[in-house]
């Protein structure tokens, strides 16, 4: 089933993102620190988001990836398969992330919106139960 992931990428124009300030790791930096218990780290001496201890984005390191690209985690195949195919000059993988729940963001491509929707879906796939519940409890409806 296609969830969140999958929203972000769905029925905008996709040229939007040049109109707009570009996006870099400060942003997803901005947008990862607003959830509940992430926490800046590193991941293979990359700078990275977590969520009790576990990997939500990182910059992509492998030589294989194009350089300023994200990989987002917890995203699996079926909808990585998708997002690559409905918008394949912002999302990619390579042989290196083929067996790995990862996509590969090009920061340069990506809409903030969707960026967003990505880190949060991330955030929702690894942070403890209890952080979720709390954090939907209190969002604004």
């Amino acid at each position: 089933m296609l969830d969140n992931f999958m929203k972000a990428t769905k029925g905008r124009n996709r040229n939007q993102a040049s109109k707009q300030e570009p996006v870099t790791f400060e942003t997803v930096r901005q947008l990862g620190l607003s959830l509940p218990g992430v926490e800046e780290g590193t991941y293979w001496g990359s700078p990275a988001l977590k969520v009790d201890g576990k990997v939500l984005a990182c910059m992509a390191v492998h030589r294989s990836s194009e350089e300023n690209s994200l990989g987002v985690f917890k995203v699996d195949f079926e909808e990585r398969e998708a997002m690559v195919a409905d918008d394949p000059s912002t999302f990619y993988f390579t042989d290196h992330y083929l067996n790995y729940p990862v996509i590969l963001v090009r920061l340069s491509k990506v809409r903030p919106d969707a960026l967003r929707n990505l880190i949060e879906t991330a955030w929702r796939r690894c942070a403890p139960k209890r952080l979720v519940m709390e954090f939907d409890r209190n969002r604004p409806r």
